[in-house]
């Protein structure tokens, strides 16, 4: 495993990025509830090479509920730094050692095999997630957590749902052999058939330099 520091979205980030699976789609690679190969991993490839191919992200923008999660998030990492006692490094991209697979985690311990991903919810799920003690949450996010678990091999993955008036809810999420074990075929078969469409389209790519900004 390799982890890099680096802003979403500026050039180091793109750089290593753009073009691979990360941990956050593994829902399109994997169907969460069945463990069989996803309907939706056509169209995911279809995006990661565009996006390989014209050096940026086919989406880059942002609606009122992004950008609240955004600002959001800071103060949810503080409190969670606050409430047990950690340190914890944001603003990092984790790869795997060959850079063909990744994830940008909301943060990371520090002395720690350990990592934290936060969701900022509306006020109602937050509370259906307060009387279910996660439960639904776990379920909601299983590839992205799991994915992140079995990047890093860590030992544990909290996850976070945070809102600023209610009390926020934390559950501790752990490898899960049966998920790991139906993902890692499924994971490389699909970095096989992006690397041989990259070597099909090399003579397309667009290279050019990025400086991309956040500001709209």
């Amino acid at each position: 495993m390799k982890i890099l520091t680096c802003e979403r979205g500026d050039t180091e980030w793109l750089k290593h990025h753009l073009g691979i699976p990360t941990c956050s789609r593994f829902d399109d690679l994997l169907t969460p509830k069945t463990l069989k190969p996803s309907g939706g991993r056509e169209r995911y490839r279809g995006e990661l090479m565009a996006e390989w191919l014209l050096g940026q992200p086919l989406e880059w923008g942002s609606n009122a509920w992004t950008e609240r999660g955004t600002e959001m998030e800071d103060e949810a990492r503080a409190w969670y730094e606050m409430a047990h006692d950690v340190e914890v490094v944001a603003h990092q991209l984790v790869l795997r050692d060959d850079g063909l697979v990744g994830g940008s985690p909301d943060g990371l311990i520090v002395g720690a095999r350990r990592g934290v991903e936060i969701k900022v919810l509306g006020a109602g799920k937050h509370v259906l997630a307060m009387l279910d003690g996660g439960a639904k949450l776990i379920e909601e996010h299983r590839g992205q957590v799991q994915g992140y678990l079995h990047l890093t091999e860590y030992e544990r993955w909290d996850l976070l749902s945070y809102h600023p008036d209610l009390p926020p809810v934390v559950v501790a999420v752990f490898p899960d052999p049966e998920y790991q074990g139906a993902l890692a075929p499924v994971l490389d078969d699909f970095v096989a058939v992006l690397e041989s469409d990259k070597r099909r389209l090399a003579q397309y790519k667009m290279e050019r330099p990025w400086t991309m900004s956040l500001e709209t």
